[in-house]
């Protein structure tokens, strides 16, 4: 039995002599490491100093200086390229407004007659968000554009006024008084409180598209621009119209581009954006979207101060970018949006 413990301590033993030595050893080689890349970063330097010199690193003083040069520098090149952007979208502006050619090969329908149906929720929307596909559509004599308007904006108890506004708006971006439908429905008042039922919008949509051989119908996509309860519910109905088969088959539902607030207010500088993003879209040049302006100009009781400075900085005064959208595409909206 004692030869036994004898041969098992000797085992323990060795195996801890084995231990200690590999351990002493990588210590050893883990210290030799580490002095010879203190010796590389900081030469000749004690500990002390090491520490000195990281206290002096981390210091408030120190560090407040290093974020203003750093922040600088960081600045200056934030600014040498957004001057470039603006450089570059001015030019890409210039030469596509000059251009017939460009502003028109961006648009699907020009290529062959169309009957174009905008559906919009209130009097200004046409202005506000569709100006630059309007004025465009209206310039070609092969294109019929109508507006179905789907409240009479009695907000304010202004309805009357606003369909006044309303017409002479239409007028001035080349719509006749005959193709304006002005939707005057108490279950549809303008009011983001009250959520508009989407058989009722859709019902008048799908008897105006009936009615009018509509062969392209344009509206708001499911974000409405502005996220407007009433413009969202626009599009929903236009999508229920899919879903369900009721649009006529030789009719295509575009709508229209949401963007960020950012790109929303950066005027013509949106250009760049909109041509990388975008398939159809189509643009102004100033003197156009002037016109566009003073149709704005026309809804007197809506032009408050904000309103004065969007028609000048708004990318929708200038720029219209729209996408196809097919059954698909709501499919998976709709898959989204479920928790």
């Amino acid at each position: 039995m004692n030869g036994s413990w004898s041969w098992l301590n000797a085992l323990i033993g060795s195996v801890i002599n084995k231990t200690i030595y590999t351990c002493g050893t990588a210590t050893l080689q883990i210290y030799d490491a580490y002095n010879q890349h203190r010796f590389k970063y900081f030469g000749e330097a004690s500990v002390v100093s090491i520490l000195q010199a990281f206290i002096t690193i981390v210091h408030p003083v120190s560090l407040y200086t290093r974020l203003v040069s750093i922040s600088s520098e960081a600045l200056e090149h934030l600014v040498y390229a957004s001057l470039v952007y603006l450089l570059v979208c001015l030019i890409i502006y210039s030469v596509i407004s000059r251009s017939k050619a460009l502003r028109s090969t961006r648009l699907p329908w020009l290529s062959m007659k169309k009957r174009i149906l905008f559906v919009t929720s209130h009097p200004d929307d046409e202005c506000m968000f569709f100006g630059p596909l309007i004025y465009t559509l209206t310039a070609y004599t092969d294109c019929i554009v109508y507006i179905l308007c789907l409240s009479n904006g009695n907000y304010e108890n202004l309805s009357y006024k606003r369909r006044e506004e309303l017409w002479s708006a239409c007028q001035n971006l080349g719509i006749p008084e005959a193709n304006i439908i002005l939707v005057n429905a108490t279950n549809l008042p303008d009011d983001p409180n009250v959520e508009w039922r989407t058989e009722t919008v859709a019902n008048f949509m799908l008897h105006t598209v009936e009615t009018l051989g509509i062969q392209a119908l344009v509206t708001f996509d499911r974000e409405g621009v502005s996220q407007h309860p009433n413009h969202c519910a626009v599009y929903y109905a236009a999508a229920s119209l899919c879903l369900t088969n009721l649009l006529p088959k030789d009719c295509k539902l575009y709508a229209l581009d949401s963007i960020n607030i950012v790109r929303k207010y950066l005027s013509i500088f949106d250009i760049m954006c909109t041509c990388v993003m975008s398939k159809y879209w189509c643009l102004l040049n100033w003197q156009q979207a002037a016109v566009v302006r003073n149709a704005m100009r026309q809804h007197k009781t809506q032009m408050k101060w904000f309103r004065c400075l969007y028609i000048f900085c708004s990318r929708y005064m200038f720029i219209n970018s729209i996408r196809e959208v097919n059954l698909a595409d709501i499919e998976l909206e709709m898959q989204i949006q479920e928790p």
